[in-house]
């Protein structure tokens, strides 16, 4: 669905990148500009008189090409668009970014970039301030979580693309069989259908997810904690930690439960995306937590062990605060090195792709869910997109992870502690405490 790998939803994991590494370039990094053909430092546009270059990943339904070509056909003789595609790992994709600003070059004026790339970017001076460009009365128009993702110190950094919320997989048939009339609504109900079916059903797993050390497995683990109220960071100080709470230990001890309570096998800290996909398309778990991108593969030449009809879309459930799912998604930024004109080329362009119409085509044919409030009024967009009627309330409360420009080297340590308390390796009380440190240092040590 997206151009960038799932197994990897949202994140540029693998290496650590403090802010310090981050300012630092070399001839290692110039030499990998070259893989971007970058035009060397000192501000080098995408070529002026309204052409400009946009870099994002692979893209197999063909719905990103399709855009760009409407694109010049619209503006031709005033703005060119070159869609330049970059790899489908996320890792490699900011990689190649970082070297790119850190030479000062401007060769890719518009960037599609992960939602949780906003602040590192951001602080750094590397994609523009779109104040003046996305004001409060644009903004509005957008679902809030995308709008956050792309908030940093009180302004808009970008604008969102296409969303991406964690939602709720569900064996409608034998939810059925076991006398449940709907899905669950909490982690409490989802245990108990869980393993009322499993007995019922002779099925063998309960529930999966994504428990891997890994940024899917941070994606999971604050769906939990969130949920119960919890947060990683201060909603009025960034610079602030306050993971370390009895909220957040509650939803790790929950998530934690579900490997206690055998729902849940103890396997799943080994799960990404591929492994728990697997195990639920071929028929053996009663529910998965997953990506709106699986409902498509529900019956295909490669998954024909269930077919639609057995398959129903829920929010995730919810904690003692609610349901909270974690946001994915790939937002516009333009960077700040490029010319003005470029600039003002690039904009058009998100100007554009993010309109109604632009919206609803990439939904009907690609599948991507739109950021625009008003997509999900298109009956339309709402026929093609299956997960809108059947888990539209995941859409409403999505929560993006710590918008921090630290964010890379806080993954890696939430990452570490969230899989360690599901191998039982660390008390739920201990992991927060220690990622309050961790955490926190970081931030200190950065500033």
């Amino acid at each position: 669905m997206t151009g960038i790998r799932r197994e990897r939803p949202g994140t540029p994991t693998g290496r650590r990148y403090s802010r310090r590494d981050f300012l630092k370039a070399g001839g290692a990094g110039l030499a990998g500009a070259a893989l971007l053909g970058t035009a060397g430092c000192g501000g080098g546009s995408s070529g002026g008189g309204g052409e400009f270059v946009f870099s994002f990943g692979p893209d197999p339904s063909g719905t990103l090409e399709e855009l760009v070509k409407r694109f010049n056909e619209k503006f031709k003789g005033q703005y060119k668009a070159t869609y330049r595609q970059v790899p489908s790992d996320a890792t490699q994709y900011f990689d190649q970014l970082r070297t790119q600003f850190q030479a000062g070059s401007g060769d890719i004026a518009l960037i599609g970039g992960d939602v949780i790339w906003t602040a590192q970017f951001a602080i750094n001076g590397y994609i523009l301030d779109l104040s003046d460009r996305f004001p409060e009365s644009d903004q509005q128009k957008f679902l809030p979580g995308p709008i956050k993702s792309n908030t940093y110190d009180g302004k808009p950094f970008g604008v969102p693309w296409f969303t991406d919320a964690g939602v709720l997989y569900y064996r409608k048939d034998l939810l059925e069989k076991s006398g449940f009339s709907g899905p669950p609504k909490t982690w409490d109900e989802l245990k108990q259908q869980a393993k009322t079916v499993q007995q019922d059903s002779g099925i063998e797993n309960g529930f999966v997810f994504q428990g891997a050390e890994f940024e899917g497995g941070v994606v999971n683990g604050l769906e939990y904690i969130n949920s119960y109220g919890g947060q990683v960071l201060d909603p009025n100080d960034a610079s602030k930690i306050t993971i370390d709470s009895p909220e957040s230990a509650e939803g790790l001890a929950t998530q934690l439960s579900m490997v206690e309570d055998e729902i849940t096998p103890q396997a799943v800290t080994t799960y990404k995306e591929p492994e728990s996909d697997a195990i639920f398309l071929n028929g053996e778990a009663v529910f998965e937590r997953s990506w709106p991108y699986v409902y498509a593969l529900v019956g295909t030449e490669d998954w024909p062990k269930l077919n639609p009809d057995q398959v129903g879309i829920a929010p995730i459930p919810a904690g003692s605060d609610g349901s909270v799912s974690g946001l994915g998604g790939w937002n516009f930024f333009i960077n700040s090195f490029a010319d003005s004109e470029t600039q003002d080329a690039a904009f058009e362009f998100v100007n554009f792709a993010t309109a109604p119409e632009q919206q609803k085509y990439r939904a009907v044919e690609g599948a991507f869910l739109p950021t625009l409030k008003s997509s999900y009024e298109d009956q339309e967009v709402v026929d093609a997109l299956p997960v809108v009627t059947q888990a539209g309330a995941a859409l409403e409360r999505t929560e993006p992870r710590p918008v921090s420009p630290y964010y890379s080297d806080m993954s890696l340590e939430m990452a570490e502690q969230f899989t360690a308390v599901l191998n039982g390796d660390v008390e739920p009380e201990q992991a927060v405490a220690t990622l309050q440190e961790q955490l926190q240092s970081i931030v200190e040590s950065a500033q």
